[in-house]
């Protein structure tokens, strides 16, 4: 078994093998050419304007992750409250959540077009993030709790109220009263 492939009877001609010692007929070069390198402590690059060239890491995804929050945000709260239109706990959630998700994403665009510092960036998606859970986890829990049992009464005195027949049948003498006005 040979290392290279017959291109016509006895001849051969070498293809370069990952596992083998021979030197390669291209140039040696790094597989990715580094682009930048850390210069600065952590906390000095949080007083550098938000541009791609101080942050060519999160530059980009941190805008695309604001545009798809702002229009998912946007979109959950449409579906949402045509699905929930009659429960209104859920309708004020659900209007906290679109406006915490407008704000961030809002203002992460305006530190993109108008170049903030990093320590604005990083405490408005900090601030942003922590209001989303705050609201879904702290705000509105003891609220659906409530929420829930008003439904829960509700329903029981409904099924109580028609869980005998007789109480959907209007009786005889109450038909004639009204026939008689």
């Amino acid at each position: 078994m040979g290392r290279g492939r017959a291109r016509s009877e006895g001849e051969y001609t070498p293809v370069p093998v990952a596992y083998s010692d021979d030197p390669s007929p291209w140039p040696a070069e790094p597989a990715v050419a580094e682009t930048s390198r850390v210069h600065l402590w952590p906390w000095e690059y949080l007083f550098k304007p938000f541009i791609r060239k101080a942050f060519p890491d999160i530059y980009n995804p941190l805008i695309w992750a604001s545009i798809l929050l702002l229009i998912a945000t946007i979109v959950v709260y449409n579906v949402r409250t045509r699905q929930l239109r009659r429960h209104a706990v859920y309708l004020q959630m659900y209007e906290w959540l679109l406006w915490t998700g407008i704000i961030t994403s809002g203002l992460m665009l305006v530190y993109w077009i108008f170049k903030f510092d990093m320590i604005i960036v990083v405490g408005t998606l900090v601030g942003g993030l922590a209001t989303f859970a705050w609201v879904r986890f702290v705000r509105f829990p003891p609220e659906f709790r409530a929420y829930e049992r008003q439904l829960a009464k509700q329903r029981y005195f409904t099924r109580q109220r028609f869980a005998h027949p007789e109480t959907t049948i209007r009786t005889k003498s109450a038909r004639r009263r009204r026939r008689r006005r």
